[in-house]
């Protein structure tokens, strides 16, 4: 089965299967040491770069700004969310998401 990911809307929304699943304006938890100083990043995601799919991992490059410390940047890819069974599951907003390169 195959599943459409796309970039809406500037980099506002991840589109999954034409239905907007993921938006920016949230704040997200990463473990992401190389992106500011701060032991875990409280980031506002501001804009999507990228999306893609590593097995039925959704995943995203994100732009956004570190509310502890006020770095922007862009991250690795982070991990937004799984398909299954062709349906997508966001991760839980609470998490902290551990970014790859």
């Amino acid at each position: 089965m195959t599943t459409r990911l796309r970039v809406l809307d500037d980099g506002a929304w991840i589109s999954v299967d034409d239905s907007r699943e993921v938006r920016v304006s949230e704040l997200w938890r990463l473990d992401a040491p190389g992106f500011c100083a701060c032991d875990l990043v409280d980031l506002v995601v501001e804009n999507f770069q990228e999306v893609g799919v590593d097995g039925a991992g959704v995943e995203a490059r994100v732009y956004g700004q570190c509310i502890a410390c006020g770095a922007t940047g862009t991250t690795g890819w982070v991990p937004i969310g799984r398909v299954r069974g062709g349906e997508f599951t966001e991760i839980d907003r609470s998490a902290v998401r551990r970014v790859g390169p």
